[in-house]
């Protein structure tokens, strides 16, 4: 067989463990693997794919990023072009995709993404493509899988960066806003929150009351205590209101959340006449090396992936089931986002601990 791997979508830490894993699992089979540049984007360029044998995957399990690149702007259903009028318009090049694959002589593809990338697949297997996915995200917000790689190493320093921000609070007196990430859901803010022992964790799940949130930054002062340190995850909202965004959406572009640390500071500060200061850790939760837990599930997806298509199970996610690795149909994979459950033993952890979610 020759079988292709991409990967789409931001970047998570574990991205290469899988690339490397998927090629050295099929190269063992005697196939040949080669890697599409740029998510669907390779495909379209006679230079877009790369061979990827035992030495090109050699050494990579532990490094960021992705060796094949990849992007949030290439979905082939909804192609960015530009009109004569030189408005972007949108375009479904999702037949080009399978005729150009078929063209190009594979047999299958391991589709490496989040939720957005993992439903391009769907798609496109609907209408022929041979694929089998892998689910990637720090947002850990698929709900076929218990976890996805990247999320525990995107905890890990976030919880690092809150943790350092516990000295510079205490000796300033301050009040610090940290905006993670997490899109619509509060996994990040949740576990990095706890961890870093943070007074205030704001996620979407629950909207939040700026009066309690101020509340319980006014206790931790009168208990001579002198600093708050608040956790707020980008898609978290206050009663009645609407997250915070960095970017609309529309003309190709996906709309983009960011900005609450921000507005909470300003708003944390003229509430309590507290010096306050936000910080938005973006991208960092992205970068650097995957820590063992990552690398490990990381391996053992992109083993699975290679069986599923020795097995001609297509249309299908591998996912997590304690202890197993498992196939979970690609359609029911992507129908639901998994949320923080409220009545779930870390939340209710949360609270035995005083933290407040300013409900």
């Amino acid at each position: 067989m020759r079988i292709a791997i991409n990967t789409g979508g931001g970047d998570a830490p574990g991205l290469n463990a899988v690339i490397r894993a998927a090629s050295l699992s099929a190269l063992n089979l005697g196939w040949e693997v080669v890697g599409i540049r740029r998510g669907y984007h390779g495909l379209f360029q006679e230079d877009g794919l790369v061979s990827l044998t035992r030495a090109s995957v050699r050494g990579i399990t532990h490094t960021g990023g992705t060796i094949l690149g990849t992007t949030n702007r290439g979905n082939p259903l909804k192609w960015p072009v530009e009109g004569p009028d030189g408005e972007i318009q949108l375009v479904d090049r999702s037949e080009e995709v399978v005729s150009e694959f078929k063209r190009r002589g594979l047999d299958a593809l391991i589709a490496i993404g989040g939720d957005g990338s993992l439903r391009i697949a769907a798609k496109l297997s609907e209408k022929g493509l041979p694929v089998v996915g892998v689910p990637k995200t720090i947002d850990n917000d698929l709900a076929a899988t218990q976890v996805t790689f990247g999320f525990h190493t995107a905890v890990e320093t976030a919880t690092d960066a809150i943790s350092k921000l516990h000295s510079t609070a205490e000796a300033h007196s301050r009040v610090m806003v940290v905006e993670v990430m997490g899109r619509g859901t509060g996994w990040i803010a949740l576990f990095a929150g706890m961890a870093g022992t943070a007074d205030v964790i704001l996620i979407p799940e629950i909207p939040y009351r700026l009066d309690n949130v101020c509340r319980k930054i006014d206790e931790r002062y009168e208990g001579d205590l002198g600093f708050a340190i608040v956790v707020a995850a980008e898609g978290a909202f206050p009663e009645g209101g609407d997250p915070v965004l960095a970017e609309r959406g529309g003309a190709g572009k996906t709309e983009r959340l960011g900005g609450i640390a921000e507005r909470l500071a300003h708003e944390i500060g003229q509430r309590t006449g507290r010096e306050t200061r936000s910080l938005a850790l973006r991208h960092l939760q992205r970068g650097g090396q995957p820590n063992a837990y990552d690398r490990l599930l990381a391996l053992r997806f992109g083993a699975a992936a290679v069986k599923l298509v020795q097995d001609g199970c297509f249309g299908c996610m591998v996912a997590l089931d304690p202890p197993k690795v498992l196939a979970v149909p690609l359609a029911e994979a992507v129908t639901d986002i998994k949320r923080v459950p409220l009545d779930g033993d870390v939340v209710q952890t949360a609270r035995s601990l005083g933290i407040s979610f300013g409900d």
